[in-house]
């Protein structure tokens, strides 16, 4: 099998509305809604996070899912200290960074912040010209 990237990460979240009011505002995602209009998701790129409401999970999902579970990583070809003030300006605390990081194809520069459900983010900026401390085919 050839995994080709990720199409979609699943969110369990208590309040639909302030997860997609925080997503767009802060990191600039849109709202879409799929399967008829009964299910809501966040979309950047060409990936997606689907929204699951807390008690309300849509089948299958997974078999202990719940709010602040998550940890997710975005990338930005924006330059992570303008990041920093459109976050900052959204009222989003940062919580730690700007600090080095590992990604999945090298070396990163990270800041970490909550979304409403405790959900640690990460924004970072690949630093060109580095070599990669990340994953290993070994």
């Amino acid at each position: 099998m050839n995994i080709l990237g990720l199409d979609h990460v699943v969110l369990t979240v208590r309040d639909l509305e302030a997860t997609i009011d925080f997503y767009g505002r802060a990191l600039g995602m849109r709202a879409v809604s799929f399967a008829r209009g009964k299910r809501r998701a966040l979309a950047f790129g060409d990936q997606k996070i689907n929204l699951h409401l807390l008690g309300a999970e849509f089948m299958p999902n997974a078999r202990v899912a719940g709010p602040g579970t998550a940890d997710l990583c975005f990338l930005t070809d924006t330059p992570l200290e303008q990041a920093v003030a459109r976050l900052e300006s959204e009222g989003v605390d940062i919580e730690h960074g700007p600090a080095a990081a590992d990604g999945a194809r090298g070396p990163l520069l990270s800041v970490w912040f909550r979304d409403p459900d405790g959900n640690l983010v990460e924004v970072a900026n690949r630093v060109e010209g580095e070599p990669a401390s990340g994953p290993t085919d070994a």
